[in-house]
């Protein structure tokens, strides 16, 4: 049976809804003739569905929740014919606005089937998209084995979407981030094709998509090459724009879908290279006198081989003391997280003595931590930050409008008093953590929302941001991708032939333009156009808005939107 659900669960009908969030379009009312499976256009699930973890709440006019592939293809199919926008979406845990937007939200997580197999003797995985990174190295821990990238949302982030926007976390410093470890993708692409593909650049899947590139796209990014590697900054993380330096040294379309963000293609698959657990950790937690030695101290850890190295500022401190947290902590200017990974204890421990050497005549206080429970105390504060930031009271909400740049390690003390400097500028506070170790901080602006230039004030504070992250050398976007927050500065960072390239990797892979518009590529709408706080939010059911707001309260992403609807979250039959 094939139906769209709207507030009625009457077959082949929509119902109007008592509580009209955003009214349907013309457009998407005529694509109703002939609605794909498990369509909802009713008021409540769209509204659960117009937040993600970002600042961002756009109502989209529909959710599609497929259950299988053919689900899934023919939702795409529906779409390329009547020209109906697509927003993939794993658990919501995206922050620039790339899993949310106005057309047709395609819930990923829900109800597809769920793969998870490891091979031990070739130390590879393979998983559906759906599948947590908390779950993975779960069953692969039982073989000596994980997945190295660690971003804080592992444990409800989708692989999927950590595909989507080649996702990095606290262990890049090391590991690297999710690229490296992606040996194969099953797509689903806009012409409602499908199929494998991998690092093997004679295994190419006769999909339509790859021959439109192949014919419109590859012959002007081979004869553009040494420009785009002159414009790509030299960073150790990057997600702007599509990974065309990448696909320069692969050739493989893999390379072009990681860090997409859906907008050419939907990932359904991954293949995974997966390497053995760490032997032994230890860290240490340095407090800085001041945050213009963090340069100096971040280079000198860095040498000395960690796996991690994050960084917590002076207000972050403080709002970990006021939400009174458990743990003593230094009245300093900033402290550093660092973590070593050996496979053998002692090795562990001696690095730990050697990092206390190297910046011991910068620290005010240094604490190691041997022990696993030392280690897990150690970390807890770092793994503390989204919460509390998400706990803050309504009229200073935490707002991640510049949060996701990256420098050249050499330049990340100026970065971070670029951004202190612009916070202050315009009377905005602001905290910075993050990952030090790679140059890569984020950035949460707490604006006082009950001012009536609030608006104006934050979005001269992006438009400082970006211009001193871009004039470092660096990318706007580190490891969240572009969304629709930073889609507007790719022109900026890499110049206006780069950018036509990506357009035609974009019109190659999605001619219709139905993939994720808005995304990555010619932005609908000023940046902080859709915030979800402020009299111009779109109006919410109360009992949904408070089930949103507390999800990002509790990093609670794992939740059933339908659920929150009131909906039954099954499969439909």
């Amino acid at each position: 049976m094939s139906w769209a659900r709207g507030d009625s669960d009457m077959a082949g009908r929509l119902q109007p809804s008592p509580f009209l969030v955003k009214g349907l379009s013309p457009t998407l009312r005529a694509a109703m003739t002939t609605p794909p499976h498990s369509l909802y256009t009713g008021s409540r699930v769209r509204a659960a569905y117009a937040e993600t973890a970002g600042m961002y709440r756009i109502v989209p006019e529909a959710v599609a929740v497929p259950e299988n592939l053919r689900d899934l293809l023919d939702i795409v199919d529906w779409a390329r014919r009547t020209g109906t926008p697509l927003t993939p979406r794993g658990a919501g845990s995206g922050i620039p606005g790339n899993a949310v937007g106005s057309g047709v939200i395609v819930d990923l997580r829900q109800r597809m089937p769920r793969v998870l197999e490891i091979d031990p003797a070739e130390r590879t995985a393979v998983t559906s998209a759906n599948i947590t990174q908390a779950e993975l190295n779960t069953a692969a821990a039982a073989h000596g084995l994980r997945l190295p990238p660690d971003p804080s949302s592992a444990r409800w982030a989708t692989l999927g979407g950590m595909v989507a926007c080649n996702a990095a976390g606290a262990r890049t410093v090391r590991h690297g981030p999710v690229r490296p470890w992606v040996k194969g993708l099953e797509i689903v692409t806009a012409d409602a094709e499908t199929g494998w593909i991998s690092r093997d650049p004679a295994a190419v899947p006769p999909l339509a998509a790859l021959e439109r590139f192949d014919r419109d796209a590859r012959p002007a990014i081979v004869a553009s090459a040494d420009e785009i590697r002159r414009r790509f900054p030299v960073v150790r993380k990057n997600t702007a724009g599509y990974g065309l330096d990448h696909w320069l040294d692969s050739g493989s379309p893999v390379d072009l879908v990681i860090g997409s963000e859906g907008t050419l293609a939907i990932v359904l698959g991954i293949r995974w290279q997966l390497a053995p657990v760490a032997g032994a950790r230890t860290g240490l937690r340095v407090a800085l006198r001041s945050l213009d030695d963090l340069e100096e101290a971040v280079t000198a850890l860095v040498a000395c081989q960690p796996s991690a190295v994050e960084l917590l500022d002076g207000t972050f401190l403080r709002l970990l003391r006021q939400a009174g947290e458990s743990v003593a902590l230094p009245d300093a200017e900033a402290v550093l997280l660092v973590e070593f990974e050996r496979e053998q204890e002692s090795a562990a421990r001696g690095a730990v003595g050697d990092a206390v050497r190297a910046v011991t005549h910068l620290a005010m206080e240094i604490v190691t931590a041997i022990t696993p429970e030392e280690e897990h105390h150690l970390w807890s504060l770092r793994h503390a930050a989204s919460p509390i930031l998400a706990r803050l009271p309504d009229d200073h909400r935490s707002l991640q409008v510049i949060e996701d740049g990256c420098v050249p390690l050499p330049r990340l003390g100026e970065y971070v008093r670029a951004v202190r400097d612009a916070a202050a500028s315009q009377g905005i506070e602001v905290v910075i953590f993050g990952h030090a170790g790679d140059g890569h901080v984020h950035v949460n602006a707490l604006p006082d929302v009950t001012r009536a230039d609030w608006r104006d004030r934050l979005l001269r504070l992006y438009q400082d941001v970006s211009g001193a992250v871009i004039a470092l050398g660096g990318t706007p976007s580190g490891e969240h991708g572009d969304g629709r927050l930073r889609a507007a500065l790719l022109e900026p960072l890499y110049g206006s032939l780069v950018v036509d390239l990506f357009r035609r990797v974009k019109t190659a892979f999605d001619p219709v333009g139905i993939l994720n518009p808005g995304v990555k590529l010619d932005p609908q709408h000023s940046p902080l156009a859709w915030l979800k706080v402020g009299p111009d939010a779109d109006p919410l059911p109360e009992d949904i808005a408070a089930g949103l707001r507390e999800i990002e309260r509790t990093g609670g992403y794992a939740q059933s939107r339908l659920v929150l609807a009131g909906e039954d979250p099954g499969v439909i039959r």
